[in-house]
């Protein structure tokens, strides 16, 4: 049984203070999961197109803004969706197994 401090004195929690508790760790524990998923799917793509980055460096041209936008959403993913259910839906997969969100689509 957990403990409390109520005005400096230890006190135990009830039943209903211990669920939430657990309930809380149980999803902190399932979104930090969905997002470890999310951060390894991210690095793929990320990965894969630094090559245009280079490339544009190298030839001094500029990427499209799509484009920009598009890898700065992928970063920014942590910081924009934050529940479990926005979670849910960035990692949405249709009949074929794609991924459905639009943060994922170049």
């Amino acid at each position: 049984m957990g403990i409390k401090l109520v005005n400096g004195i230890e006190t135990p929690l009830t039943a209903e203070e211990e669920a939430e508790i657990v309930a809380k760790n149980t999803e902190e524990k399932r979104i930090a999961n969905k997002l470890d998923d999310i951060r390894e799917m991210r690095k793929v793509l990320l990965d894969n197109s630094d090559w245009k980055v280079t490339m544009a460096k190298e030839q001094g041209t500029n990427l499209s803004t799509s484009f920009k936008n598009w890898r700065q959403g992928l970063r920014d993913i942590p910081s924009t969706y934050t529940t479990e259910s926005e979670l849910d839906e960035i990692l949405a997969r249709d009949s074929e197994g794609n991924l459905t969100h639009s943060v994922w689509s170049e």
